[in-house]
């Protein structure tokens, strides 16, 4: 059976790259053509690491390399006949994205009053050495031919969720904005330990943490403004009222009862209306 030699590519046959922005690491396992001379192209933002029968053979960075396995042109030919049609040598490519890729995390947490938040952390990462392409190699396991950035956050969510909830946790629903750079460094810091030892370098982060409830979210933003509890839940009224379109909802707004000509509609004195039980309607 003759032995087919092929150039090794992470890029399809219309030039687009197979990692692109969401793979971190492609495994390509092929046992008929990664032989003795395939043509190993390594484009500018990736790094390869061959591997055999489980060991690393090589790492390798940009440019092309002719492989030299031991499966020898003549007796890959004999050993493939023999075995089948099959390499009795089964190579592995592994190619590893070296370009800044987008990972997200979210979850939720409680505050000091037990209310609950929504948390999300946006953050780059990227590897950029040889050793790290290893390290990402020997301790992430594949699940499938590829290694994404879902599988990153997966991974990453755990040590993200327990450092936003060391500071989360002791400190109150609306002081949380004014504890957000040390929740970011507390986040940072982790989050960088965690994936270090994976070989994977963490880059900008960003953290938004809001009330999950919408209604605890548009109070806050009215009391951001400078208003009392009370004047924010009134405000809040007279905006649900606006948008049912009640003519009502400037009078909830300031606290004043609705005049229609010279009466005034309000809350009837449980004195008063006493005296309507079993009357029927007042005259």
């Amino acid at each position: 059976m003759a032995i087919t030699r092929q150039v090794i590519t992470a890029l399809d046959p219309r030039g687009v790259d197979l990692l692109g922005t969401k793979n971190v690491a492609l495994k390509l396992a092929d046992d008929q053509n990664i032989v003795s001379g395939s043509l190993l192209t390594v484009e500018s933002n990736h790094f390869c690491v061959l591997k055999s029968r489980g060991a690393i053979l090589q790492v390798y960075e940009t440019g092309q390399y002719p492989l030299t396995t031991p499966d020898k042109p003549l007796f890959g030919s004999i050993s493939q006949g023999f075995f089948g049609g099959s390499s009795p040598w089964v190579y592995e490519v592994i190619y590893i994205n070296r370009s800044k890729l987008l990972v997200r995390s979210a979850g939720t947490a409680t505050t000091a009053e037990m209310a609950e938040v929504s948390w999300q952390a946006d953050y780059y990462i990227h590897i950029d050495t040889k050793q790290e392409a290893l390290d990402l190699i020997q301790h992430l396991p594949f699940n499938g031919s590829v290694i994404n950035t879902d599988e990153i956050s997966a991974y990453a969510g755990p040590a993200i969720e327990q450092a936003i909830n060391q500071v989360i946790q002791v400190t109150p629903l609306e002081n949380i904005n004014e504890r957000i750079g040390e929740l970011r460094e507390s986040v940072k810091g982790h989050l960088a330990d965690f994936l270090r030892v994976y070989g994977i370098m963490l880059n900008d982060l960003k953290i938004l943490v809001l009330p999950k409830d919408e209604r605890m979210r548009q109070l806050i933003s009215l009391k951001a403004f400078g208003l009392t509890p009370i004047e924010a839940v009134r405000y809040y009224l007279a905006m649900s009222m606006a948008n049912a379109g009640l003519v009502s909802a400037p009078n909830a707004a300031v606290g004043a009862p609705f005049n229609i000509g010279s009466q005034v509609l309000g809350t009837i004195p449980l004195g008063e209306a006493a005296g309507f039980r079993g009357t029927g309607p007042a005259t």
